[in-house]
């Protein structure tokens, strides 16, 4: 495994493992045990994925069978839109998501969203990281003028950005610009989210060919070497096992580039959180009376 250092110099594993609409408690709770046993340490939770306590009882659960302790793990957590009002629904969020979990502390915790009284919210993440509750703070879904102004303004600077990154939508000026602020760069979707066909592309089966590994693995390799945290998805255990597999080739600077060439910016069919119908569809989300 590699490890980034973030800003405050907290180190952050290269690869994690998501749990975004895995919402059967159970199997979210095993899928998470099966990443920790295959030697995952990053899991990535949201209040909005409606799991934050099947991840904190994965995690006491492999505490337990000695798999690992709680300082080797690094666990991520975000705040939803619902609570991004103000400071005091911001504030009662965080501790809401620590009493779900049933952890002490989060080793990182997001904004969901650049969306409601973001800087309101962020002043309570400021105030929580201070407190010890956060290891580290950041953001997510901030485009890079967004990132920006946000970093031009706020007092603690955010310790990564995780966006949509993968082939398809590769955001070169977003990587430009967290490079720009120290911010690490991580992404969710590493694999296209299911929007795209990279499987039947031949010249990925070609790079993967010549490596003896799959297009998934060359694809995730592809966003590590760019500098780019990777947190893949799966809840059959030959997936997860072969997602964490990329630690053991390096693509050239000419595949790099070949596949940097599927690039299909934002006319593709990545998520665009400037769309109106999407803003009004996050703010209309609600996860808690």
């Amino acid at each position: 495994m590699e490890y980034a250092v973030l800003s405050n110099n907290l180190k952050m594993p290269m690869e994690g493992f998501g749990v975004f609409q895995v919402t059967d408690k159970e199997e979210c709770k095993q899928s998470v045990l099966a990443a920790i046993r295959t030697g995952y340490r990053l899991i990535d939770t949201a209040a909005v994925y409606g799991n934050e306590d099947a991840v904190g009882d994965a995690v006491r659960e492999a505490i337990a069978e000695g798999l690992c302790t709680r300082e080797e793990l690094f666990i991520t957590s975000k705040l939803w839109v619902q609570d991004m009002a103000n400071y005091d629904m911001a504030e009662a969020a965080i501790d809401a998501s620590l009493k779900k979990s049933g952890l002490e502390y989060f080793d990182l915790y997001l904004l969901h969203q650049a969306m409601k009284d973001y800087f309101s919210a962020w002043r309570a993440l400021e105030d929580a990281y201070e407190a010890g509750k956060l290891k580290a703070i950041g953001v997510s879904n901030f485009y890079a003028h967004v990132l920006t102004n946000f970093c031009e303004t706020v007092r603690i600077k955010p310790m990564v950005n995780q966006v949509e990154l993968h082939p398809y939508f590769a955001q070169p000026q977003a990587l430009e610009t967290m490079k720009h602020y120290n911010v690490q760069p991580e992404a969710w979707a590493p694999l296209g989210g299911g929007r795209y066909q990279p499987f039947e592309d031949e010249m990925l089966q070609g790079i993967a060919a010549a490596h003896s590994k799959s297009i998934a693995q060359v694809i995730l390799r592809w966003n590590v070497q760019r500098g780019v945290t990777v947190i893949p998805k799966s809840t059959k255990q030959a997936r997860i096992e072969e997602n964490f597999d990329i630690w053991d080739f390096t693509l050239s600077d000419a595949e790099m580039e070949q596949i940097s060439s599927l690039d299909l910016g934002y006319v593709g069919p990545a998520i665009k959180h400037f769309d109106p119908q999407f803003v009004r569809g996050c703010n209309n989300v609600k996860i808690h009376d």
